[in-house]
C-alpha cells in the first residue's frame, strides 16, 4: 500500500503496542462510556463516530499500515482518556478487560507517545 503525504506509518510499534492502542479504541464499545462533548475534545464528529471510527482504525494499526497524523493522534488520546478515567473510560475495569496491568499500561502509553509524537509530529495540524 502506497503511503500519502497525509499518511504515516509508525514502523518502530510493538506487537504489545498496538495492541494497547487497538484495545484502548475497543474499549468505547465496551465498559467506557463516551459522550458527544468528550468525542468531541478527541477530535471525532460524536460518540457514533467514535465507534465507527475505531472499528476502522483498529484492525489497520494491528497490521502496521500507515494512518493519517489526525487519527494517531484521535487513537492515542481516546486510548489515554479510555485507560485512565474512570468516569467515561475502563478505568479500574481496563486490567480486567484488557489483560493489561495499569503499571505495564502506563509504561506502554509513555512508549506509544513517544514514538507517535516523534514519527507522526503530533503536536502538529
Amino acid at each position: 500500500m502506497a503511503v500519502t503525504t497525509d499518511e504515516i506509518a509508525v514502523g518502530d510499534l510493538t506487537d504489545e503496542e498496538r495492541y494497547v492502542l487497538s484495545r484502548g479504541l475497543a474499549e468505547w464499545g465496551g465498559p467506557a462510556h463516551c459522550t458527544d462533548a468528550l468525542a468531541a475534545a478527541m477530535d471525532f464528529d460524536n460518540a457514533a463516530a467514535l465507534l465507527v471510527e475505531a472499528r476502522r482504525l483498529r484492525p489497520l494499526i494491528r497490521s502496521g499500515q500507515p494512518l493519517s497524523r489526525r487519527d494517531w493522534r484521535r487513537a492515542l488520546i481516546a486510548t489515554e482518556i479510555v485507560f485512565a478515567s474512570d468516569v467515561f473510560g475502563s478505568g479500574g475495569d481496563w486490567s480486567t478487560t484488557t489483560g493489561f496491568s495499569d503499571e505495564d499500561t502506563i509504561r506502554i502509553l509513555r512508549s506509544l507517545q513517544r514514538k507517535i509524537a516523534r514519527s507522526v509530529r503530533i503536536h502538529q495540524p
